[in-house]
């Protein structure tokens, strides 16, 4: 069989034929990862933002030269403007016509301290990004996604898919942890905008769920070895006594926004090698 026509067969065949858009996608981290794996699984078409414009190029580039036959379309910029949010998917909808699968990755971590110790400034901060930007995003990509037909099932005995989103919450969203109020709220937060969301948007066919990560090996909580000898017992915590990495939640993500899962709706997927359940 030639090269060209085992790549349309597996064009053909792919279970993600729409537009893909990532938020948080540059460096290395989980939705670096999830760019990756939407573009490995044949969706030839994404978008990806990130409020740091060197590692969101290094990030286009490194599909690029994996992947040439991708579109993608990067652009830097800070999910809690609205201004940005609000341009950004329109640029998306008019370079690709439609929006299918979003996964809202974008986050910061919270100052470590207690609720009395923090300042109004670092709470207001975590907020910003962790539950306005996401509300940001994911409201703009709803009213993209009210506007579109939806695409075919994978299989005939599901219904047509209008789009699905999945939110990057936390474990910390579900349980808590010293010194992190202010991120764990945030976290919380995400995961009842999700199942608010999936009530109000499943009669358009739309699916929003969200994944509740437990501690992953990125260089976002790994940049200096404190913060790793720090973050270890966390991870031990856990069933699986590990930490997990980057794609085992991009493997979720993509499982989220397939119509594999047709019939998940305002689900919180731990993806946490066991740590709530111990």
């Amino acid at each position: 069989m030639s090269k060209r026509k085992s790549d349309e067969m597996a064009s053909s065949e792919t279970m993600f034929p729409g537009v893909a858009f990532i938020t948080g996608a540059a460096g290395s981290g989980i939705g670096n990862a999830t760019a990756h794996a939407f573009v490995e699984a044949g969706c030839t078409r994404i978008a990806i933002t990130d409020i740091n414009p060197t590692t969101l190029d290094s990030t286009a580039k490194s599909i690029s030269e994996k992947y040439p036959n991708a579109q993608i379309l990067a652009v830097a910029g800070d999910i809690s403007s609205s201004d940005f949010v609000d341009s950004f998917i329109g640029q998306v909808v008019e370079k690709f016509g439609r929006l299918d699968y979003c996964v809202n990755c974008a986050g910061v971590l919270g100052p470590g301290k207690d609720s009395t110790s923090t300042s109004l400034e670092e709470f207001d901060k975590v907020n910003a990004v962790n539950y306005r930007g996401c509300w940001l995003t994911s409201r703009a990509q709803l009213k993209a996604m009210m506007r579109q037909d939806p695409l075919p099932s994978h299989d005939a005995r599901r219904p047509a898919q209008r789009g699905a989103i999945v939110n990057i919450a936390s474990q910390l969203g579900i349980v808590g942890r010293p010194n992190a109020a202010a991120y764990c709220a945030s976290k919380g937060a995400v995961i009842a905008l999700t199942r608010s969301d999936a009530i109000d948007y499943s009669a358009h066919g739309i699916r929003v769920n969200c994944i509740c990560p437990g501690v992953i090996e990125t260089p976002f909580i790994m940049t200096k070895q404190e913060d790793r000898e720090a973050i270890l017992p966390f991870a031990e915590i856990a069933p699986m006594k590990r930490m997990g990495q980057p794609y085992e939640v991009a493997d979720a993500a993509l499982f989220l926004c397939s119509t594999k899962a047709s019939f998940v709706q305002g689900h919180a997927m731990t993806v946490d090698g066991g740590y709530v359940i111990n």
